[in-house]
């Protein structure tokens, strides 16, 4: 759109001369997704699918956009889950000690909605971690694994070929 439009023309008009004069020039050949149906169209239109698209487009999870107290009260929720999944009894009392130090930290200046959210027993979760470690999982593979396998031979034996 170098040129201006003329006074004596209605700017509709107007526009639609551009458009057809730049597709007599084959400007609109070869534009990305030409030919393909245009996303969404026939759908009905969410007030907030634009963000949806932008987060989606850009990589971010939702996240960013949740209130602090949703987000406890989610890591709340997940950290049976993410206890699980350490190894050791210090990541355990870390990991416990870091969400009760958020907790504390909302608690004292709230903002978002308003929910229940209070800190957690960190030597409740140790000990529940323990208890867990401790149960032998009879269902799962590698515990059936262990049972059937042989014994190995000590180092020297199987250094020197002695049965």
């Amino acid at each position: 759109m170098t040129e201006r439009k003329p006074a004596g023309m209605t700017h509709e008009s107007w526009v639609d001369k551009q458009i057809r004069e730049a597709t007599e020039r084959g400007e609109f050949d070869d534009l990305p997704g030409a030919g393909k149906p245009i996303p969404g169209a026939g759908q009905p239109v969410d007030e907030n699918s634009w963000l949806r698209d932008y987060l989606r487009r850009e990589g971010v999870t939702g996240d960013g956009v949740l209130p602090p107290s949703l987000l406890l009260r989610r890591d709340l929720e997940h950290l049976p889950e993410r206890v699980r999944q350490l190894r050791f009894e210090r990541d355990v009392r870390e990991l416990a000690e870091e969400l009760n130090a958020r907790i504390i930290d909302w608690q004292r200046m709230p903002t978002g909605p308003h929910v229940q959210v209070a800190p957690v027993d960190v030597d409740e979760v140790v000990d529940q971690w323990r208890s867990e470690r401790k149960r032998p999982a009879t269902d799962s593979p590698a515990a059936t694994a262990t049972t059937t396998r042989t014994p190995r031979k000590s180092w020297p034996r199987r250094l020197f070929g002695r049965s």
